[in-house]
């Protein structure tokens, strides 16, 4: 298979996808789009980010739990659910794309970083507001929602708002689905390879088997398991993290300065050795870290519409929260410990590390020696597979609305064999494709939010006024 990916076809393909992402994924399409729709959803909804942010807070708290009670057909807890989404937000992006992010765009692509986080937030919160909205059951009488079923009941049911949703599904299954997954189990293959010397077959094989005995539990045992990882997994690196900032702490305050003073002036910086502009900067800030909370994008959302909880806005405040722990908490853990370890060395215009070898090479130099790559390996591992779980679970919500339940087998048994072979090839268009058909997903995605804004505005001052809430009532 890696010489058919190798052949002319699938070259020009990738040259062609490479092209394609630079403009959807460019600062003149998606970035400016999503941008401007959170800044859109910050002034409609007055700063919900700001204002409902210790809400968001208080409800993780109070419902967090490693044994919540079993997920079933009338859905999940609203921790579950937010477990769920966050596993799907949290993965190697937030070690990889962070530092692709600090090396192509500087320090000061952080702070950009910072910004679309922020903005983020009150897209988010929109987004799982209306998946609570718009939700329903299937023919089994499994509760079900997300993009595709706000985007065709919500736009009032005509055959382009169904086939805007239909788009959007198809979009989902295969950036998600298939090929993102594909990239995922390629990320902990590798790092196993590399830091252990076990066969990527070997990994690949054992990634499968292991998803598919979560798939085929539906949603009880994601639930389950989601509630369980993601805690552990995001404690545990930021526990260690802040350990390494804590032992470096003499360099965060330069830390902080080279990122805001590099957001405005990467000259003075680190642009004057790469070259970068402050457009350049914004760029790939923004990208990455949209890209990492996947505000805007249509995904998690599938995960906030079964939370059962008494009005959307209980989980849409949770939304905000995910963005927050994304990005300003498990991200930020990464780029500090990177940038105050004094790993980043140039030679000749280009760093000698890049990529995991970094956040690797920190770990290792500030606290944990050799088994800092170890160490590194086992948080991917736990990432990557929560990803897996999420996004699978997301593309399987999209089969249910294109195809109801009778294709959920194969199609799980699809996704296990994506898994296996992504494990095994070396996936440059694979990761392009991704990319591509993630953006295909965006469009639609805030073509309704955009026009059910105002429901979402209504959503919440009832909300604050103490109006009970009720579905049929409200949609009608």
């Amino acid at each position: 298979m890696e010489t058919l990916l190798s052949s002319p076809f699938f070259e020009n393909l990738f040259k062609w996808t490479v092209k394609a992402n630079g403009f959807l994924w460019g600062p003149y399409c998606l970035i400016a789009l999503l941008c401007l729709t959170g800044l859109w959803f910050t002034i409609i909804l007055k700063g919900v980010q700001v204002t409902k942010f210790c809400t968001g807070c208080k409800r993780l708290f109070g419902d967090f739990s490693f044994f919540g009670a079993a997920a079933g057909k009338e859905g999940m807890s609203s921790f579950q659910a937010l477990a769920t989404a966050i596993a799907a937000q949290v993965g190697t992006g937030n070690l990889v794309g962070a530092v692709t992010a600090l090396i192509a765009g500087g320090p000061g692509a952080i702070f950009w970083m910072w910004i679309a986080a922020f903005l983020g937030m009150a897209t988010i919160f929109a987004e799982a507001c209306l998946a609570q909205m718009y939700k329903t059951t299937d023919e089994n009488g499994q509760v079900v929602g997300g993009p595709a079923f706000y985007i065709s009941k919500g736009l009032g049911n005509t055959a382009f708002s169904k086939a805007l949703a239909a788009f959007f599904a198809v979009a989902i299954i295969l950036a998600l689905g298939f090929m993102g997954n594909m990239v995922q189990s390629n990320s902990i293959s590798a790092a196993f390879s590399s830091a252990f010397g076990v066969d990527p077959k070997v990994v690949g094989i054992a990634l499968a088997l292991v998803a598919g005995l979560i798939f085929m539990g539906g949603i009880k045992r994601i639930a389950s398991v989601t509630e369980k990882i993601v805690p552990f997994m995001a404690i545990l690196y930021i526990v260690v993290g802040f350990v390494v900032i804590v032992k470096n702490i003499g360099h965060v305050p330069a830390v902080f300065s080279s990122i805001v003073v590099g957001a405005f002036d990467p000259q003075a910086v680190w642009g004057g050795v790469l070259g970068i502009t402050m457009a350049k900067a914004a760029r790939y800030g923004i990208a990455r870290g949209l890209f990492s909370n996947e505000a805007g994008m249509g995904s998690t959302p599938h995960a906030h519409a079964v939370a059962k909880v008494k009005h959307p806005i209980d989980q849409g405040v949770l939304g905000i929260v995910s963005v927050f722990i994304d990005t300003f908490i498990v991200l930020n853990i990464t780029v500090f410990t990177v940038m105050s370890s004094d790993v980043i060395v140039f030679e000749n215009g280009q760093t000698t590390l890049k990529g995991i070898s970094l956040v690797q090479a920190a770990f290792s130099s500030s606290l944990l020696g050799s088994y800092g790559y170890t160490f590194i390996a086992i948080c991917l591992l736990f990432f990557a597979f929560s990803t897996i779980i999420g996004w699978y679970y997301f593309a399987e919500t999209n089969i249910r609305y294109l195809f109801g339940t009778k294709m959920l087998r194969p199609f799980q048994l699809l996704v296990m064999a994506f898994i296996f072979i992504g494990s095994v090839l070396k996936i440059d268009l694979v990761w392009e494709l991704a990319d591509f058909f993630n953006g295909l997903m965006v469009l639609p995605n805030l073509i309704a939010l955009l026009f059910l804004s105002k429901k979402v505005v209504r959503l919440l001052d009832e909300y604050k006024r103490g109006v009970p809430y009720d579905q049929k009532n409200f949609l009608e």
